[in-house]
């Protein structure tokens, strides 16, 4: 387990040609390459061809999609390349396409027929017999025209052209219009009403009579249903004939490697991968490749000169979450410390002392649980439920209550001034660590004697100062790392500017020395944040006690702690993140590393897998 960041390995590997796109695939699954070409000697293999045949599938998706089925990635078969793939695949579904066009015009229009016929069924329920036969309505003319329109009720025109009789129904969370008029009044009706995005209700022939043409519309519609089954039958048949379902995998694959893919190195019969990998030496890739029974040909060179390799954090699994809180500077540089380490303690101990409660600790903790796999950032709850709950037993605070346990330490409102004493202290260690990684991080760039020359003393200042809180004798050490740092930030200076940077050396303690002070007293915000904690919680069980009954005392726990978790969780989640960027961070952290991006695996959960018509 290292603070330093590390770099990638370079590697290069050889394989047949037709067996690129299986290389690819299983590289991918590692989850530990990142490809990148380099090559001056191979003639590079082009990617417009896959673009401008994947431009035709999309056209095909734009019109088809809803009567695909989810696309399935099947693996063994024949080496293909990813062109060879994708011209198989469009030829497959352009096969497809000439025997199921009519087949989802048919259905597209049998599924608006049926819209249709459920919207003047809709009409007919409503009316209760208000209006004429549907039959009378729709064969009105030639002088007279008859429409119906259905529209929201907040889309009602408030002024009808004059002229057509007109009549409302309304139905529920629709209404209905109804007119007869002339021919032009109809026209000018009809006008307003798709200006105001009304839906016209096609009337159809039926028997006349409330009940007959109620019945007649639910055999219409039991009659659709059943041309529309058929239809979907037939188009089901022609999918599994087609075996859409693999050729759309094979689709989506050759997508991932157009988007995904560098243009890679290539000749008649060989392609040449290259890249960065985490792994530290060839073997995993390699018996990965041996087991896939791929031809390959193997090696981890020195880097090609000009490319800079990317950044791993290599950190344990418990570690992984916190590594966010560096990523949102930046990824370190290769000679800069990887904090995650450090930050998986410093910032469940802040958050903990901050929001010390057993119980809501518990429910932090199991909310986690729960989300992290859906929303990997609230893994961090996790060991900040943990954390609240270990301070909540050294507070004695459960749900708000500090009449159920005894503290194991202090209770914080009793002894406010030890509580932002030990955070004052707990901000001098982070300082510290702080100042500690820069050192370490001047070592490996080679500029340690540099560093000690000028920032020593600055961490000698620092030291008595804190140390002069118990003696005040040590007072001489402040003095002396004072005239220490600018000293050695004099010596540093070329020969011939030295007196000249008497001022600016001393201005510059003067900064720095501040900037650690303040960065210093900043952490007092975690005890102030962990008194108001204590009353809040004392105020809630303040207004329990108040209430007329157990019930309502038990509500008004109930929401005084969901209150407390929501809002109190936001705000020491943010105070934390504020503390580890800006007064444990700005210390060494610059966030110049480039980020290792692994070749995502392929993703076969494609568009075309959206829900289907109904």
């Amino acid at each position: 387990m290292s603070v330093r960041s590390r770099p990638a390995a370079w590697f290069e590997l050889l394989v047949p040609r037709e067996e690129l796109s299986r290389t690819l695939a299983l590289l991918a699954s590692t989850r530990a390459v990142q490809l990148e070409t380099h090559s001056r000697t191979i003639a590079r293999g082009a990617l417009p061809e896959l673009h401008a045949r994947l431009a035709e599938f999309r056209d095909l998706e734009r019109r088809y999609s809803p009567y695909w089925p989810a696309p399935h990635l099947e693996s063994g078969g024949p080496p293909r390349e990813p062109q060879r793939i994708l011209d198989d695949a469009l030829a497959q579904l352009r096969a497809w396409q000439t025997q199921a066009h009519p087949l989802v015009s048919a259905l597209q229009a049998a599924l608006a027929r049926r819209e249709e016929f459920e919207h003047t069924a809709e009409l007919v329920e409503a009316s209760a017999g208000r209006l004429p036969g549907l039959t009378r309505l729709a064969s009105a003319g030639p002088q007279l025209r008859s429409c119906a329109f259905r529209l929201e009720p907040r889309d009602w025109p408030k002024e009808l052209p004059a002229g057509a009789l007109v009549q409302r129904i309304n139905a529920g969370r629709h209404c209905f219009l109804v007119a007869v008029g002339l021919s032009a009044e109809i026209a000018a009706l009809e006008d307003a009403l798709f200006a105001r995005k009304a839906r016209r209700v096609v009337l159809p022939t039926l028997p006349a009579g409330g009940t007959s043409e109620r019945a007649a519309l639910t055999e219409l519609i039991a009659s659709t249903d059943s041309q529309t089954r058929d239809l979907r039958a037939s188009l089901e048949s022609l999918t599994a004939e087609h075996r859409l379902e693999r050729v759309l995998g094979d689709v989506a694959f050759a997508d991932w490697y157009a988007s995904q893919v560098p243009q890679l190195a290539a000749t008649e019969h060989f392609a040449w991968v290259t890249g960065w990998t985490r792994q530290s030496d060839a073997q995993p890739l390699d018996r990965r490749l041996q087991a896939a029974d791929v031809p390959h040909l193997l090696q981890f060179p020195s880097p090609p000169e000009g490319l800079e390799p990317p950044v791993t954090l290599r950190n344990p699994r418990w570690v992984r979450p916190f590594e966010l809180f560096p990523r949102l500077l930046g990824t370190p540089g290769l000679s800069e410390a990887d904090p995650s380490l450090l930050v998986a303690i410093i910032a469940p101990l802040v958050f903990g002392f901050m929001f010390a409660d057993v119980g809501q600790g518990l429910v932090l903790l199991a909310a986690g649980l729960v989300l992290r796999r859906r929303y990997p950032p609230l893994a961090l709850l996790v060991p900040g439920g943990v954390s609240s709950i270990l301070f909540g037993v050294l507070f004695g605070s459960v749900f708000a209550r500090e009449d159920l346990i005894r503290p194991l330490w202090i209770a914080p409102l009793q002894a406010p001034l030890l509580v932002l004493a030990v955070t004052l202290g707990l901000g001098a260690v982070v300082v510290l660590l702080g100042l500690a990684l820069d050192a370490l991080q001047q070592h490996w760039a080679g500029r340690g004697a540099r560093w000690c020359a000028s920032k020593g003393g600055l961490v000698a200042f620092y030291v008595g100062l804190l140390l002069a809180v118990v003696d005040a004798a040590a007072l001489w050490i402040a003095g002396a790392g004072a005239a220490w740092f600018v000293a050695g930030q004099i010596a540093c200076a070329p020969a011939g500017i030295r007196i000249a940077r008497i001022g600016p050396a001393i201005g510059e303690f003067l900064e720095s020395a501040l900037q650690i002070a303040v960065n210093t007293v900043s952490f007092v915000r975690v005890g102030a944040f962990a008194l108001a904690h204590c009353g809040l919680s004392v105020a809630i069980v303040g207004l329990a006690s108040a209430t007329s009954s157990r019930a309502l005392a038990l509500l008004v726990l109930v929401l005084g702690n969901g209150f407390v978790i929501t809002l109190e969780a936001l705000v020491a989640g943010i105070q934390t993140t504020r503390l580890v960027l800006f007064e444990f961070f700005v210390r060494f952290l610059r966030g110049t590393g480039r980020e290792f991006q692994p070749l995502p695996e392929i993703d076969v959960v494609h568009s075309s897998s959206q829900e289907r018509p109904t």
